[in-house]
């Protein structure tokens, strides 16, 4: 069908109010939600809530589930009955979906693990491990606006999906060309329903779990608190300040920071559910705007330090009090190294550390970390971007022995310690920064001073990321046909450096200016990377769910400054480049 009889056929099918908002719509806005259905890649689906195939919506929720359905059918018949974890944030629609979900598989005869209530993905990626499951299903849209939702697969490991699955389920997604085809168990189950009914089975099929589970995540997760002595003694001159803006960390964040004795003032203006986030632009922790009332309540109270998770929480923001008494906010690369460099410092301290130790981060991700392993004699790893290529080095060292996991962690605000999951857990990070906080508070420093300690040991390191959004239907197009011809250019300097090779990971081929080449030894990805002779590196890599090309760039100096107006320059001379083709 084309768009206009795919927009008939709905108008037949759905609800009034759903009709009622299709009729609504200009010709345009029909096209650009009947032309093309929302993509599933590896990291899921990700869209705008509304009816029509190009937005996120009981049907479209219902079509994936029935592709990923028929996908465990056609695996082992033992895994139907190891059944499906799914769990959901506090997003608009979220657990309806969750509820869609579970009727689908439940009408395969598939078992189904449906939480009670909204628990963020770290508790979704541990359930998964924790029950022995087959698959995990997440419905969130992380820190995109108030109008998304979204649905991510994790696998049996509890990491994202794999490639190679994904592919299987979108194939079974896309023999569905009849949005209302999709089944569910005949049963009528609203919120109110699975809220009071935990530890029974409200259909065939659908088990509702809740503090159990819970209760077994917090034992966990509270062994990898470094710090317990200092907590215990500085609890009561120190306060820690924390907001969930709105979202699914509120309980676990609080709850393991008050098993710990840690002194804790929460944002109570953000601590309702609520996936309209009244009190905020966007649900980003990264953004200054949404850490206001945390930065507020800290100068209050006079904490250091105020924290925030996004609405699943996988996701940590921080805003720390510099040496002229003003919050600044840092980044997902700095909060990064700080973890890393206090997990491997307190571990050394503790004779804890293992022979083999290992910390594993994205090639977008700073060079600082390196340095850092380095000065603590661990083994620093490389991946793509994505958290589950980070799960696929645990499960692989779990295996062969070869390496001990310490951290994981990605320059888009995300961390692991720990291998109770295999996705971001902002949980634990918000618990090891402020085990971190207690412990420099008793050695007369704050996280600010530490991080300019390190900054003076390994250098000024400074990250940008900036994205160019190719709007229309044809974005998706535009961004593949400048990704090709990028491909196909050597850049032989950027701000004045000398580009030493180019690592195109779509080719899995690294070329060095001397015209030499050698295999990369990492999975294909339409990234392309610039390493340039002084250390820097530049990246261009198209958004894996959205028409956007992200840019990235890391520069060292001598002093902050110098690094900001270095990465400044390398993003304005790859994004000349770009445009010009």
């Amino acid at each position: 069908m084309n768009y206009l009889e795919e927009y008939n056929y709905w108008l037949t099918k759905v609800t009034s109010d759903e009709k009622a908002e299709l009729i609504a719509l200009t010709e345009d806005e029909i096209q650009e939600r009947f032309t093309l259905p929302l993509s599933f890649g590896t990291a899921g689906m990700r869209g705008v809530l509304g009816t029509g195939v190009y937005r996120m919506n009981n049907y479209t929720v219902a079509r994936a589930t029935t592709g990923l359905a028929k996908f465990i059918l056609s695996t082992d018949k033992v895994n139907k009955s190891r059944g499906v974890v799914i769990s959901y944030d506090t997003r608009i629609m979220s657990t309806e979906f969750a509820i869609v979900s579970a009727k689908v598989l439940a009408k395969f005869g598939i078992k189904v693990y449906l939480f009670e209530n909204v628990r963020p993905v770290p508790v979704c990626s541990f359930a998964v491990r924790h029950l022995n499951a087959f698959c995990g299903i997440m419905i969130t849209a992380s820190h995109n606006p108030k109008e998304y939702n979204g649905y991510k697969v994790y696998g049996e490991d509890g990491a994202q999906m794999s490639p190679e699955d994904t592919e299987k389920v979108v194939a079974y997604i896309n023999e569905i060309t009849d949005y209302f085809s999709s089944e569910m168990v005949d049963v009528d189950i609203k919120a109110e329903d699975i809220r009071n009914s935990e530890g029974k089975v409200i259909a065939d099929y659908i088990n509702i779990i809740g503090k159990d589970l819970d209760s077994a995540y917090y034992d966990t997760i509270e062994k990898l608190c470094l710090s317990k002595d200092c907590i215990d003694k500085v609890k009561d001159e120190i306060k820690i300040v924390y907001t969930s803006i709105h979202g699914s960390g509120y309980v676990p964040v609080t709850t393991i920071l008050s098993r710990l004795g840690m002194p804790l003032s929460v944002v109570e203006s953000q601590a309702n559910f609520d996936g309209n986030f009244p009190t905020v632009e966007l649900p980003n922790p990264e953004m200054p705007q949404a850490m206001e009332r945390a930065v507020e309540l800290a100068k209050e109270v006079n904490s250091t330090i105020a924290i925030g998770t996004d609405p699943d929480c996988d996701r940590m923001g921080i805003a720390v009090k510099n040496n002229e008494g003003e919050f600044v906010l840092l980044n997902g690369n700095q909060i990064g190294v700080l973890l890393m460099d206090y997990i491997l410092k307190r571990n050394i301290e503790k004779g804890t550390m293992p022979a083999n130790p290992a910390v594993i981060k994205t090639i977008v991700t700073t060079n600082m970390a390196s340095k850092v392993a380095k000065k603590y004699a661990a083994t620093m790893f490389n991946v793509l971007t994505g958290f589950k290529f980070i799960g696929e080095k645990i499960k692989e060292w779990e295996k062969t022995g070869e390496y001990t996991y310490m951290f994981g962690y990605e320059e888009s605000y995300g961390s692991l310690c720990g291998t109770h999951a295999r996705d971001k857990d902002a949980v634990v990070a918000s618990m090891l920064f402020c085990d971190m906080t207690c412990y420099y508070y008793l050695q007369g420093k704050t996280i600010y001073e530490r991080l300019q300690e390190l900054f003076e040991e390994f250098g000024y390191y400074k990250e940008l990321s900036v994205s160019i959004e190719f709007k229309g239907l044809d974005g998706m197009d535009k961004m593949a046909n400048i990704m090709s011809k990028l491909q196909k250019k050597f850049i032989d300097e950027l701000a004045g450096n000398k580009v030493d090779n180019i690592e195109d990971y779509s080719s899995s081929i690294r070329k060095f200016s001397n015209g030499d080449t050698e295999v990369i030894l990492l999975p294909k990805s339409k990234v392309i990377l610039y390493n340039l002779e002084c250390g820097d590196w530049v990246c261009v890599r198209p958004s894996g769910t959205e028409p956007k090309l992200k840019m990235y760039s890391s520069a060292c100096g001598k002093t902050m400054n110098d690094a900001i107006s270095l990465a400044n320059k390398y993003i304005e001379d790859i994004k000349s480049i770009i445009l010009s083709l």
